[in-house]
């Protein structure tokens, strides 16, 4: 059995206060890794593409308030 499939099965034996619990750290968990990649990118300079078209459009005027 792989590590995934033995996870899988303990997060579905857990009681839902467990399972709570592990969605919160996992969620926490997910976003720490997540911005890692991306401060990786950026420092990479592989989202530079993607911030010089933002900041182009901006420019123009082509952007908008949320």
């Amino acid at each position: 059995m792989s590590k995934v499939e033995t996870l899988e099965r303990e997060v579905e034996a857990l009681s839902q206060e467990e399972l709570v619990k592990f969605r919160e750290w996992f969620a926490g968990f997910d976003a720490d890794a997540w911005d890692r990649e991306i401060e990786k990118d950026a420092n990479a300079g592989r989202l530079d593409a993607v911030a010089d078209a933002a900041i182009s459009s901006f420019r123009a005027g082509r952007c908008s308030e949320l």
